[in-house]
């Protein structure tokens, strides 16, 4: 069986940018332990999946270790070879994923996505996570279904050399520490060892609680966003009124060939 395969660089305007994932366009699902392999062989954070099915495309998402419940990044690579490198005449993309359905639509250059906000509650700082993440303190911590570590200082973010094996302890799916930004409204950095993710250079998904959370803070409902240590994206959020939140961003080819399986 041969399968094709686009790497894309997204939330990057060129490659070596934002976040690779990778995208395999299917006419039909195969097994599930086959997905899982070929993620697992890709060793990217994220591996996306989709398979037409009338007006909708479904949608499925893979680290190297499990499949995940939703993936911002990976939406949009997957997006952009529809409308980049098959042609989806569409302007506006519909996927089924196990968050529900997700649209995708073009924004001018960039491609914007409609993903449902989280409100993320106020919760204690366990010491054991600012140790973690070599941290001496912190302003505050909340959670969605992951925790959002807010510090006073972006070059704080910058410095951060995190345990990681201490960090996969948490009963969260990933720890986003975010601050003020200079050039951006906000800063972040998202570590997901729990599930196969040390650290993932931009994630659109931690952006359905980071936005709310600095939306609120703010007082403005668009915000521009950067993400990342050494390898960094940038994202363009406004959250709505309706409990959606739109995330925006660009995506660059880096590769495209084919599986042999």
């Amino acid at each position: 069986m041969q399968l094709d395969i686009f790497q894309v660089d997204a939330f990057s305007s060129t490659p070596f940018g934002g976040n690779p994932a990778a995208v395999c366009p299917l006419d039909a699902w195969l097994p599930d332990a086959t997905l899982q392999r070929i993620a697992e062989e890709n060793n990217l954070s994220e591996t996306a999946y989709f398979v037409r099915n009338g007006e909708l495309f479904e949608l499925r998402w893979f680290t190297p270790t499990v499949e995940v419940d939703l993936c911002g990044h990976a939406t949009l690579a997957a997006a952009w070879v529809l409308f980049e490198q098959l042609n989806e005449p569409s302007e506006l993309l519909r996927f089924s994923t196990r968050s529900g359905e997700l649209r995708v639509r073009r924004d001018g250059e960039r491609l914007s996505m409609d993903f449902p906000a989280k409100q993320p509650a106020a919760v204690e700082i366990p010491p054991s996570l600012l140790q973690a993440l070599g941290l001496p303190c912190a302003e505050a911590l909340y959670r969605t279904d992951d925790y959002l570590l807010v510090v006073e200082d972006e070059g704080i973010i910058a410095d951060l050399k995190p345990d990681f094996a201490a960090l996969a302890n948490f009963d969260v799916r990933g720890i986003a520490v975010t601050a003020p930004g200079q050039q951006f409204d906000f800063v972040s950095r998202w570590f997901g060892p729990s599930v196969g993710v040390n650290e993932d250079p931009v994630t659109g998904s931690a952006h359905t609680s980071l936005a709310p959370y600095w939306a609120q803070r703010l007082g403005k409902t668009r915000l521009s966003a950067e993400q990342g240590g050494a390898r960094k994206g940038q994202l363009w959020c406004e959250v709505l009124d309706n409990g959606r939140v739109l995330i925006s961003g660009q995506g660059a080819l880096y590769l495209k060939g084919t599986i042999f399986i």
